[in-house]
């Protein structure tokens, strides 16, 4: 079942084009579903991106949707659309294990407020997907969808690889410092990492850089999805929430477009270097001129701002986790991967004043961010150094190992807040490889509107 991965042959699974034919009839919520059940029992034995399935209330959340289409009266954009969510998030029916086995038995019975939305909306919660230990670095079982030796990436594994096995239309994730767009790019998902507190977290509030974010197999469905969310459960506490229209915004032709090199650019390959400056060029070509950050000295000011992203990420994370984790080792004794360990240690020598001082270069660098608003539309990246890594993979060690990949072109955008939009653009070697526009905080409507230009515009490159 695994192909390599071309972009001019492999076809996602949408939904937004499916609901016309609920409305007349050709078509039903719940063949739909099956034809996703179908795909995950041919698919999950080798890709296991989910944890639990939960197939019959799926079917039953299925029907009530098809007796709402028939009747001409769907809940939202979202009716019916199958759906799995990462297994750090409570849902009802289904426990929440959180990539650990300390969790193995927990179920709150509860849901999240996300979930809570999606199902006003008439969602499909299908099933929980896998996610790496707590939401960090320790691996869980998943493979890439189009070459089970190497990784899906993390944290979000499962979310990106059901997307790419097209065993489902869209799944949520969450980033701290690259776990939505990363293992997006890896699996030739579109994804939104949206603006920070614009999609309520429900119980990750913990964590004050984590987001809420859509894989999906296209972007209307990533932004309809989104969108319902925010609609229904609005941002986190004390933010207005994802502003924008109900349907994904028409496409816009960006006028400029800065490059993004952050910590990622020497850490980069060769041959996705290539692929990278070809999508460039046909931009130029197209007539979007193109900015690098040494040819403006805001913009290189900017880039030293970023310089330290992974470093922050990693420091913020070490001193916001630390309770959570000493409460696990006095209650358990054991049971946390080496990874966690490590990042207990880390945490464990940090004072108050190192947290105030890595506050403070956060704050630095989302202060040069907004210095450079009006040098152009957008930023564009890649959205990793390369395709995933071998899941056996000795890790990129920045304080902890990252075996799921380097987050080196995600930290940046984590740390400062701001929207993030990948598309499956790349092919290098046979494995996806996405590109990446970033805007300004609250901007992301408009950020999917010239997401939407550059899908239409530019082609996919294979290298």
């Amino acid at each position: 079942m695994q192909q390599p991965y071309d972009p001019s042959g492999y076809r996602a699974l949408t939904f937004h084009d499916a609901v016309p034919r609920f409305l007349s009839g050709e078509d039903t919520p719940r063949a739909y579903l099956e034809r996703c059940l179908e795909t995950i029992a041919q698919r999950e034995p080798v890709v296991r991106a989910f944890v639990t399935l939960n197939p019959e209330g799926a079917r039953a959340a299925a029907d009530a949707a098809g007796e709402r289409y028939r009747a001409g009266r769907p809940l939202s954009g979202i009716d019916g659309m199958p759906i799995g969510i990462k297994d750090l998030l409570m849902t009802a029916d289904m426990p929440t294990k959180m990539g650990s086995p300390l969790f193995e038995q927990n179920f709150p019975k509860q849901d999240s407020a996300c979930i809570q939305a999606l199902r006003a909306a008439g969602a499909v919660v299908l099933g929980k997907t896998v996610t790496t230990e707590l939401g960090m670095s320790h691996p869980g079982p998943t493979t890439n969808p189009f070459n089970a030796e190497h990784t899906p990436g993390g944290s979000s594994s499962g979310s990106a690889a059901a997307v790419g096995a097209a065993m489902v239309p869209a799944t949520i994730g969450t980033q701290v410092v690259g776990s939505v767009i990363r293992p997006a790019g890896f699996c030739a998902n579109y994804a939104i990492k949206p603006t920070y507190g614009a999609l309520h977290r429900g119980e990750r509030l913990s964590f004050s850089q984590s987001h809420l974010g859509v894989h999906a197999g296209s972007l209307a469905d990533m932004w309809r999805v989104a969108i319902e969310i925010a609609k229904r459960s609005g941002g986190d506490p004390g933010h207005p929430g994802l502003f924008g229209a109900m349907d994904l915004h028409a496409p816009v032709k960006p006028t400029r477009l800065i490059v993004m090199k952050a910590q990622g650019w020497p850490q980069t390959d060769g041959a996705t270097l290539k692929g990278f400056e070809a999508i460039l060029d046909d931009l130029r070509g197209a007539g979007v001129d193109v900015v690098l950050p040494e040819e403006n000295p805001l913009l290189a000011a900017f880039e030293d701002a970023i310089a330290e992203s992974l470093e922050i990420c990693r420091d913020v994370c070490a001193y916001e986790l630390r309770w959570t984790l000493e409460n696990l080792v006095a209650q358990f004794g054991g049971g946390l991967s080496d990874s966690m360990m490590s990042r207990l240690a880390l945490s464990r020598a940090m004072t108050i004043d190192d947290y105030r001082l890595v506050l403070a270069k956060r704050e630095t660098a989302r202060r040069a961010f907004a210095a450079i608003a009006g040098l152009g539309e957008a930023l564009i990246s890649l959205s990793s150094t390369g395709p995933a890594p071998r899941k056996d993979n000795d890790g990129i060690d920045s304080g902890v190992s990252h075996t799921t990949g380097s987050p080196a072109f995600n930290a940046a955008t984590s740390v400062l807040g701001s929207p993030a939009i990948t598309m499956p653009l790349l092919a290098i070697r046979g494995l996806p490889v996405g590109v990446q526009v970033i805007g300004q905080p609250h901007t992301d409507d408009r950020l999917a509107g010239i997401a939407n230009w550059i899908t239409g515009h530019i082609r996919a490159r294979s290298v």
